[in-house]
């Protein structure tokens, strides 16, 4: 696998508020396959911050949310020995506030799959900012099919 970001390579046109490329005033998380993990590193600015120095927990959710789907479809895509990841959304989701996450600095992201499924994944993902662990995340993410609403649509 390339370090090519799995958004860049999969949904450039992706509009999605967390890791949509072309969404100008998103989060743009780029994730990139490291053997059987999935990582990225992110760095917040001042409007992303709930306190001065703290990074709001609005945004850390959906730092681990979308990098967990992402993470999801390219597992399931690995599983079904697919060419392109399938469309997915996320099921249900659970963050951990662990501590308060400063912004200064690179935040990490590393997410791996727990149990894959024809068509579901279960992932879990850490979010470490200052050489600690921060927030932590498990959710179940579903490939969707032709008519669900967000069929291709990321």
């Amino acid at each position: 696998m390339s370090e090519q970001a799995l958004q860049d390579r999969y949904d450039a046109d992706g509009i999605c508020f967390g890791c949509g490329p072309r969404n100008d005033q998103g989060l743009r998380i780029k994730s990139v396959v490291r053997g059987g993990d999935v990582v990225a590193r992110w760095r917040a600015a001042k409007h992303h911050e709930v306190f001065e120095g703290v990074l709001s927990g609005g945004i850390i959710g959906t730092l681990l949310d979308c990098h967990s789907n992402w993470t999801a479809a390219y597992h399931l895509m690995r599983r079904a020995n697919a060419s392109d990841p399938p469309p997915t959304v996320t099921a249900e989701y659970a963050v951990k506030l662990l501590r308060p996450t400063p912004t200064e600095g690179s935040i990490e992201l590393v997410a791996r799959p727990i149990e894959v499924t024809e068509d579901r994944a279960v992932i879990e993902a850490e979010l470490r900012a200052g050489g600690k662990l921060c927030a932590t995340c498990r959710g179940t993410f579903v490939a969707v099919k032709p008519g669900h609403p967000a069929y291709h649509r990321w």
